[in-house]
């Protein structure tokens, strides 16, 4: 059985360490360690996983994970990451997005006494940052640190080489702001590990230098590399919408997510098998080995994906949304439940026609219409050849029509060409 810090080096969670001595000890447990995370929308996205399940992997070693709300760095924004400034949150909107956030952070974490002195801690950075005097802040954070020093973090350089962007004092100001969240978390809660993305170096040692100048005492920060998809775009954007795959179900159904992750490209998957699951390492190894081996199985995908979803909705998700998955291809499409069947489908073409237009319907006729084919010729030799499928069943006959019995819910048919080529037609 490896150390915590021999799994954490597996899966290349270890990016940058300020001092390796904390390996150690978060093998022997009992470190307190801490994730901050500025609710910026009412969900977490996936691209927060990593950092959740690594709270998670100290945890179950024996270490006390320490969540930080934003509720003050939210209102200013980190600048990490970002080309451009962002948009400042109302205070409704941060009551929200944050309210949001706390319920989530509960199902990735054991925050109960039963987890004893490894117990989960959720605490809000506005209950210091709004209650601390601007002149105090000067003093006490402000004073530690020069222009020069701050300039040079990549985050802020990054920034001032684009003279038609710049950043603004209350952006700069931002990594000052963190680095009193880690002095207060060490004095008040004996945090003395910082986590984060590999985008949060800069910021992160700003801390352990502050705690240091201050208190005197060492404290450590670790952070991962950022994850990201074969064409560099972050992990958690939707290559079709250039929107964030959420957590939360009512954004990002687990069937999407499933979805998400099912159609991770061959050159990423081993990384994220590593990184965002909880798999042995042989299981991981015989998964990597099989995507040169057997690349159209696509088993490493389908095992990431539905870790993936296990761990973020539950097991009885993951498997609603594997077998939903493989109800694309089977008759078992007509058992799903509309909402399932509304996400499976989603994806494909659609045409709308009226329900009379529908039923009764040669089948040849409506794959003409649907485009599915260019001309009726071509839909009769599609359909001697077996080529053609109404909700996954096989049209036999050249005849064939839409009876009522085949609309879905009273209202979907799903029209198919050959395995990749889906229609769905809906009666309104």
């Amino acid at each position: 059985m490896p150390t915590l810090s021999e799994d954490l080096r597996f899966r290349g969670v270890v990016h940058q360490v300020t001092d390796e001595a904390i390996l150690d000890r978060l093998d022997a447990g009992g470190v307190s360690a801490y994730i901050g995370f500025d609710p910026t929308a009412r969900s977490l996205h996936v691209g927060s996983l990593l950092q959740l399940i690594t709270l998670r992997r100290l945890q179950l070693a024996g270490n006390r994970p320490i969540v930080v709300a934003g509720g003050g760095t939210g209102t200013i924004g980190d600048p990490g990451g970002r080309t451009d400034e962002r948009q400042l949150l109302s205070e409704a909107e941060l009551a929200t997005n944050i309210a949001g956030v706390r319920e989530q952070l509960t199902q990735f974490l054991d925050f109960s006494d039963a987890a004893g002195p490894s117990t989960a801690l959720l605490v809000d950075n506005a209950s210091w940052l709004r209650s601390i005097q601007l002149i105090d802040f000067l003093r006490e954070v402000g004073k530690h640190f020069t222009v020069n020093q701050m300039i040079a973090k990549e985050s802020v350089r990054s920034r001032l080489e684009r003279p038609d962007v710049g950043i603004s004092f209350t952006e700069f100001s931002y990594m000052l702001l963190q680095a009193y969240d880690f002095l207060r978390l060490h004095v008040d809660h004996g945090c003395d590990l910082q986590l984060g993305g590999s985008d949060q170096w800069g910021n992160i040692t700003l801390g352990v230098e502050l705690i240091k100048k201050v208190t005197g005492d060492q404290a450590f920060g670790l952070t991962s590399p950022l994850l990201t998809k074969a064409d560099g775009t972050k992990l958690g954007k939707s290559t079709l919408t250039n929107e964030h795959v959420w957590l939360d179900r009512r954004l990002t159904s687990p069937f999407r997510l499933y979805q998400y992750f099912l159609n991770v490209e061959d050159e990423t998957v081993g990384t994220m098998l590593r990184l965002l699951t909880f798999l042995s390492h042989d299981a991981i190894l015989d998964l990597e080995r099989s995507v040169d081996a057997a690349p159209a199985a696509r088993a490493a995908q389908r095992a990431l994906a539905y870790e993936v979803v296990a761990f973020i909705h539950g097991t009885v998700d993951a498997e609603q949304a594997v077998r939903a998955s493989e109800a694309l291809f089977d008759e078992t499409i007509a058992d799903l439940d509309e909402d399932t069947l509304v996400a499976v489908t989603s994806d494909a073409p659609s045409t709308q026609v009226t329900r009379d237009e529908l039923v009764g319907a040669q089948v040849s006729e409506l794959v003409v219409s649907t485009g599915l084919v260019k001309s009726q010729s071509e839909a009769r030799r599609a359909i001697e050849q077996g080529g053609i499928y109404v909700n996954n069943k096989r049209v036999d006959e050249l005849g064939s029509t839409i009876s009522p019995a085949d609309l879905l819910h009273g209202r979907i048919v799903l029209l198919r060409r050959g395995k990749k080529h889906p229609h769905v037609v809906i009666a309104r």
